[in-house]
């Protein structure tokens, strides 16, 4: 049985409002991003299918795993905290809480903090390079590939969505991201030697008005990867 990975990006958080509210740390949904949420609960047409829900630790993902799968919570579908799809930046708004604080915040819910240690949450120069990142990005495609489940819901962020998908069309936008707040987009996990690959499936294209046939080649992808790496560099998202 092939591994189903529906990708979603959080809904609007309050960073998303401004430039200037990037300084805020770890920031909370707006209401229109509870309301996103709302929609994602109605919209995904896979609910009954999902088998593990996994959220970035920062409160944003997590609300957004809350809210929009509050159905697979309801039914006992865990809900797990994954530091590997945190966001890739070192900005305040892309850095998460420490331990004790979202465990407090999150105590009565149906998330499981229990693969979030103290410190998680701290980012090096070092962590901070592509290489480090693309690194980053397989190891959560390999905790993926040998989880049990076969259908999973990975809620992450908009610019380190590209890394663990390794699509990068609309990455060079004005939000540094091809994707929309609360959109969601599914994938086959596969293994290709000591690699794991995500690629989008046709019923995802067509959800959301892609050619099944619309495919770049091999060298079209890894060009535009390089051209988004090399300008992400100069708008201090990645350090090189």
């Amino acid at each position: 049985m092939a591994r189903i990975i529906h990708c979603a990006r959080h809904a609007q958080g309050v960073h998303n409002l401004s430039y200037s509210n990037h300084n805020i740390p770890d920031p909370s949904l707006t209401p229109y991003g509870e309301r996103q949420c709302h929609e994602i609960a109605v919209t995904f047409p896979y609910h009954d299918e999902v088998e593990l829900v996994v959220a970035s630790p920062l409160r944003r993902t997590i609300c957004t795993a809350l809210l929009g799968f509050e159905l697979e919570a309801s039914r006992g579908v865990q809900v797990l905290a994954l530091p590997s799809l945190q966001e890739a930046s070192s900005l305040p708004c892309d850095t998460g809480s420490d331990f004790e604080p979202l465990q407090k915040e999150f105590e009565n819910t149906a998330v499981d903090l229990g693969l979030v240690e103290e410190g998680w949450q701290v980012k090096t120069d070092a962590s901070l390079t592509s290489a480090a990142l693309f690194a980053r990005a397989e190891r959560a495609r390999k905790w993926l590939r040998d989880r049990p489940e076969n259908n999973i819901v990975v809620v992450s962020h908009g610019c380190f969505l590209h890394f663990l998908t390794d699509d990068w069309k609309g990455s060079l936008s004005a939000q540094a991201t091809g994707w929309s707040n609360a959109e969601f987009r599914s994938y086959e996990l596969s293994s290709d030697g000591d690699s794991t690959l995500l690629r989008e499936t046709a019923e995802s294209k067509e959800r959301r008005g892609v050619a099944a046939c619309d495919h770049e080649s091999e060298e079209e992808r890894l060009l535009e990867r390089k051209k988004t790496i090399d300008i992400w560099s100069t708008w201090g998202i990645v350090t090189g």
